[in-house]
């Protein structure tokens, strides 16, 4: 092999060992890979490559102290050979946009030239290309009207990550929904990290308590991970919490919902059922009746309010006086008797008609 490609190969390797800041290698170090990598070369060869290798890449010294350390520039694009293809920069594009509240944060650094990288290769390719293309067809729709996500405290999401991550305590500066001033939790045990629409929250208990609780991350101030592990809660299942109805705010034990729908306000329950042991039937009138075990939660009040006069509750006799309640104060706000504007009247259909 020719002298100047052994350079340029010895070169490359240099360049895929060099991390990214605020890690960095020593040449001492670099030089002793290549050298069990099979490449004959002294330690003044490598601070020489390094070098002219930083004059062209963003790759720099840390001089503060000795051994001097070489590293990538924390914002630097990846490089790597081959490229990304057009496919695999969609893929990224789209894990950026739906995944960023899932991941750990060291994940998301790691993972950000790539990003940026993806973002080149999309731009560089016309419009009309199909993988581009793609990009301006596929949405996600919530089933709710849609909010504006609150601002978050980056590094506070960033700190509270990686406490749950690490099994570690955090020390937490909480505000409260129309509070003055936050509240300290001194030490909190992070369990698991849900998002909600567009609100994340943090499954947590509190001290020396066992209650399970939430805080959502907006409300952050301040965030500390402490030393001390996190107490592990035995037998916690994110997903048995979720199911519990915690996020659809508890408002009692479960129920069984029995109630007379519409055809059009009930018929997507055949599709998209409430419970797995729900039971949809039609009835006599052509509308359905239908019968689920669910939580209790405010989601469920709500979501029940949304079909309007296109469901009726029959059954608990609790749920159906308090939705009675609202129908009735609602009326009295909007003026009983008075007539509806003009295409409002009749039942309110659901978006999965």
């Amino acid at each position: 092999m020719a002298t100047n490609q052994q350079s340029l190969l010895r070169q490359w390797h240099m360049l895929r060992m060099v991390p990214r800041a605020p890690l960095k290698i020593s040449a001492r170090e670099l030089c002793e890979r290549l050298c069990a990598a099979g490449f004959e070369v002294v330690k003044r060869t490598v601070e020489r490559d390094l070098k002219e290798l930083s004059d062209v890449f963003p790759i720099v010294v840390d001089s503060r102290d000795k051994p001097y350390g070489w590293s990538w520039l924390r914002e630097a694009s990846s490089f790597d050979l081959p490229g990304l293809t057009l496919p695999e920069a969609l893929t990224l594009t789209l894990v950026e946009q739906h995944l960023r509240h899932h991941l750990p944060p060291n994940a998301v650094d790691a993972l950000r030239p790539h990003f940026q990288s993806a973002a080149r290769t999309l731009s560089a390719v016309d419009d009309a290309a199909p993988p581009r293309a793609w990009l301006d067809k596929v949405r996600s729709v919530p089933p709710q009207q849609p909010l504006l996500p609150p601002r978050m405290d980056d590094e506070c999401q960033r700190i509270v990550y990686m406490a749950l991550m690490q099994d570690r305590q955090l020390r937490l500066h909480y505000r409260k929904r129309d509070a003055d001033a936050p509240i300290v939790y001194p030490a909190v045990h992070p369990l698991a990290v849900v998002q909600r629409g567009g609100l994340v929250y943090l499954v947590c208990t509190f001290g020396g308590y066992d209650d399970v609780r939430t805080i959502a991350l907006h409300r952050l101030q301040q965030a500390e991970a402490l030393y001390e592990p996190a107490r592990r809660q035995p037998g916690f299942d994110v997903d048995a919490y979720i199911a519990s109805g915690q996020f659809g705010v508890i408002a009692g034990a479960p129920i069984v919902l029995r109630a007379a729908f519409t055809r059009a306000a009930g018929e997507h329950l055949f599709e998209t059922p409430l419970s797995a042991d729900q039971v949809l039937v039609p009835d006599a009138a052509g509308g359905l009746q239908l019968a689920a075990t669910v939580p209790h939660t405010r989601s469920l009040v709500w979501w029940l309010l949304g079909f309007g006069d296109g469901v009726v509750v029959q059954e608990p006799a609790q749920l159906r006086e308090e939705l009675a309640g609202v129908a009735r104060r609602m009326a009295a706000a909007y003026g009983a008797g008075a007539p509806l504007a003009a295409g409002t009247q009749g039942e309110l259909a659901p978006y999965e008609c």
